[in-house]
């Protein structure tokens, strides 16, 4: 089906129509994003003036949830009722550490969709294969870099983490309690543990229970070495004991398993390049015999024979790089 038919001979229509709409979608996100960043500073300013002295962190939580609710409420609703599953939507923008709501993603979702379904229509593809494209790429590349967010973050969490625990450590030798540990470590490690760390003392002044905040920053984080901590303060809180040698020893623990991972990505980093070679020879050689003899390879992607041939060897593919995949991997 060629879209001219709907829109005009031209494709370049949909550039016309789609792409402008994708680029004032992204303008518009971008607005809101900086309109709410700048709303929450006034929120906080005028706490300030109002009461002459730092705001207390209840004040302060209140303005950053009021301000980061969602700029949209309206597109929000609508989202919740939409998705079945919204919670975890949200939880993944949490653990990726972007404080955007579901209705701004699901209108970036939208934007990227829309230039892709118009790269693809100038491109010269048909209606349904553009729509396909616009909807793969709308989907797949918010996600994959909600995801990569994601990880990279973990790895800095995990790197940072075991200063914090020894700064911990250094500051109930000193005295202090437990909560003004976790405050100094939060003020003196940079995020994402100060952020993490910032936001259980934020709970606990609010009067909040110290296992209650750890259990969801648990789930938030979802990390073993944050549950090794958790647990840890959970027994010394329960039975008591020498809480800087608990925490020295699990700070110990902690860069042992950093230094086993980091071992095991070097011994399989041989494994991993030959996959990756492996795995790309037969897209090398068919780029080649494209360039070498055009005609010779076209009847395999013109024939029916030769696309059902080119499916199953891209299955065939696809299940080969994730069984080396998962040889690769390792679960410390």
């Amino acid at each position: 089906m060629n879209p001219g038919s709907f829109l005009g001979d031209s494709p370049e229509m949909w550039l016309l129509l789609a792409s402008p709409l994708g680029l004032f979608l992204l303008f518009l996100i971008f607005l809101v994003g900086n309109g709410t960043r700048r709303q929450m500073s006034r929120r906080i300013d005028r706490i300030k003036k109002g009461h002459g002295e730092k705001p207390t962190p209840v004040q302060i939580i209140s303005a950053r949830r009021a301000a980061t609710s969602g700029p949209l409420p309206g597109l929000d609703e609508l989202v919740k009722k939409l998705i079945p599953r919204e919670e975890m939507l949200r939880l993944r923008l949490v653990r990726a550490g972007m404080e955007v709501s579901i209705g701004i993603y699901i209108l970036i979702c939208l934007a990227v969709g829309l230039v892709g379904i118009t790269g693809a229509a100038i491109a010269g593809l048909p209606l349904p294969a553009a729509a396909l494209t616009g909807v793969f790429l709308g989907l797949g590349l918010p996600h994959h870099y909600v995801g990569r967010r994601f990880k990279k973050r973990q790895i800095r969490f995990i790197t940072y983490f075991p200063d914090a625990i020894d700064l911990m450590v250094r500051s109930v030798k000193a005295g202090l309690p437990i909560t003004e540990a976790i405050k100094a470590a939060s003020e003196e490690i940079p995020d994402p543990v100060g952020i993490e760390l910032k936001r259980i003392i934020d709970g606990v002044r609010v009067g909040r229970k110290m296992n209650e905040i750890l259990e969801e920053t648990c789930k938030r984080l979802n990390l073993p070495e944050f549950n090794f901590f958790a647990i840890s303060l959970s027994i010394q809180t329960e039975t008591g004991g020498n809480l800087a040698e608990t925490l020295n020893n699990l700070s110990e623990v902690l860069r042992g398993r950093r230094q086993l991972k980091r071992k095991i990505k070097a011994l399989s980093s041989e494994a991993k390049a030959s996959a990756y070679i492996i795995g790309s020879l037969p897209f090398i050689m068919c780029l080649l015999i494209w360039f070498m003899n055009a005609e010779y390879i076209e009847g395999l992607f013109m024939d029916v024979r030769g696309q059902f041939m080119i499916g199953g060897a891209l299955a065939m593919i696809a299940t080969g790089a994730m069984v080396m995949s998962k040889m690769t991997k390792f679960e410390i």
